[in-house]
């Protein structure tokens, strides 16, 4: 059976926008492609709230490995995933969506500024609420962003797209023999050192028991299913998923 959500958080890499192996930064087909998903979850009465690194345009982690100094390097980043999220807005609109893009760094001739309760209104009102630039602070991820965002505005879980159909024991690109789990613990994850996100995001998700679907997204209709609850990838939560699924 599909799980039941009322709201979620997306968390979409910024190399999810470009088309593989293109120079463009960012695929206005896929991009269209992403915002006709959210539209159809959208009008089943899913509240749907997004956060998109920046990748496809810079990686403030990678730039600081080079020299940079590594606050103004991750400031460029949350830059990055302002233009992201401005151009999800654009397309989500043109297709009827309202949306709304909240900034960690204000810009207000762009986007409204993050205002927790403002956000909820906006979800509880249908509308998209896209969320952009970070946390607003150096040296945390993007996912952070999304666990942050998510426990603020009391999401019933976080749905990370990915490149891989879920979390291995290893990596499944390196390794044939590499085993996919269905349901994982907070717990599990942590004693097998398993990469579901950086640790501060999931911490987060831990201490604010939400939980984590990590699903591939590379097949195209995957995010419309994951926001409908559809069976995907790996779950991770706080309890056994007999317990999950009976609660």
């Amino acid at each position: 059976m599909p799980r039941k959500f009322k709201r979620v958080v997306l968390k979409l890499s910024g190399e999810a926008l470009r088309e593989p192996g293109s120079q463009d930064n960012i695929s206005p087909e896929i991009v269209e492609a992403i915002a006709m998903q959210i539209k159809a979850a959208q009008e089943k009465g899913v509240e749907i709230a997004l956060v998109v690194g920046g990748g496809n345009f810079w990686r403030g982690a990678a730039a600081a490995g080079r020299g940079m100094e590594r606050a103004t390097a991750d400031y460029m980043g949350m830059l990055a995933t302002v233009m992201n999220s401005l151009a999800l807005q654009s397309m989500l609109e043109a297709h009827g969506v309202v949306t709304r893009v909240q900034s960690a760094i204000e810009m207000k001739n762009v986007a409204e500024p993050f205002i927790r309760r403002v956000a909820m209104r906006h979800l509880e009102l249908g509308r998209v609420v896209i969320f952009a630039a970070g946390t607003g602070n150096p040296f945390f991820s993007t996912d952070t962003t999304a666990a942050l965002r998510a426990s603020e505005v009391g999401a019933d879980v976080i749905l990370k797209a990915t490149k891989v159909d879920g979390v291995y024991d290893k990596d499944p690109m390196q390794h044939d023999d590499a085993r996919r789990f269905e349901h994982l613990t907070f717990t599990d994850a942590l004693t097998q050192g398993l990469k579901v996100m950086d640790a501060t995001a999931f911490s987060l998700c831990r201490d604010n028991n939400k939980p984590i679907i990590v699903f591939d997204m590379t097949d195209p209709a995957n995010i419309g299913k994951a926001l409908l609850g559809e069976s995907l990838g790996t779950l991770v939560s706080a309890r056994p998923l007999d317990d999950a699924d009976a609660a």
